[in-house]
């Protein structure tokens, strides 16, 4: 059986951050390929990259332990000079939506929210299998959320509970930076790394394959 390479995912030491150990022999640090980190490095300086980077280190500095993921945001967004702030949305989380909107404005922003079903698009049309209809007529439709965005020329971009794999269209075609506030997880209230907590245990049957199915 060929050795599965190890990567971060396995690492239970994170010498890179804490540095009070000693680094694992599969590190990607001590085995790093030099050229790679060079082009990432050099990338901080295209455009606002490294102005991002640094915005978002002072805010995670001064909220530390203090401000929610809504107040860094709003801080975040604030400190980059955004003006207009888009929500795609799913509808399942409208009226979540409509409260970060409420707050996003108290701070001064213009906000342009784009739900999931704009467009009210039926299943069929975008060749998707019939039976899936049992759960909702109308389809999901990120690209157009991404696209009614970008037409709004808005300056960052707020996931609230897209599905998976329709996030990923989004962030795709979003012509603006993008951050997500709520990943959608139905079994446990929008907070998928419940199930990573008890992955060993109640949560078990609910993430890994049945036996002899893979």
């Amino acid at each position: 059986m060929e050795e599965r390479k190890r990567s971060c995912a396995d690492c239970g030491v994170i010498h890179c951050d804490v540095q009070n150990r000693a680094y694992p022999p599969f590190c990607l640090t001590t085995h790093m390929d030099s050229e790679a980190k060079a082009a990432a490095m050099a990338r901080y300086d295209e455009g606002d990259n490294r102005r991002v980077m640094q915005t978002a280190a002072q805010v995670e500095y001064e909220g530390y332990l203090n401000w929610s993921r809504v107040r860094e945001t709003a801080e975040f967004a604030r400190r980059m000079g955004v003006h207009k702030i888009g929500i795609a949305t799913c509808v399942g989380l409208i009226r979540e939506t409509r409260t970060l909107a409420d707050v996003l404005r108290a701070w001064g922003f213009e906000v342009c929210g784009v739900a999931c079903k704009a467009g009210a698009v039926p299943k069929p049309e975008m060749g998707i299998d019939p039976q899936c209809c049992a759960i909702g007529e109308n389809s999901c439709n990120p690209i157009l959320q991404a696209e009614l965005l970008n037409r709004e020329k808005t300056g960052l971009n707020i996931v609230m509970g897209l599905c998976v794999g329709h996030d990923s269209l989004f962030y795709r075609y979003s012509e603006a930076m993008v951050t997500t506030l709520v990943t959608k997880d139905r079994v446990y209230g929008h907070n998928p790394v419940a199930a990573l907590y008890t992955a060993g245990t109640y949560a078990k049957r609910k993430l890994y394959p049945e036996e002899g199915s893979v």
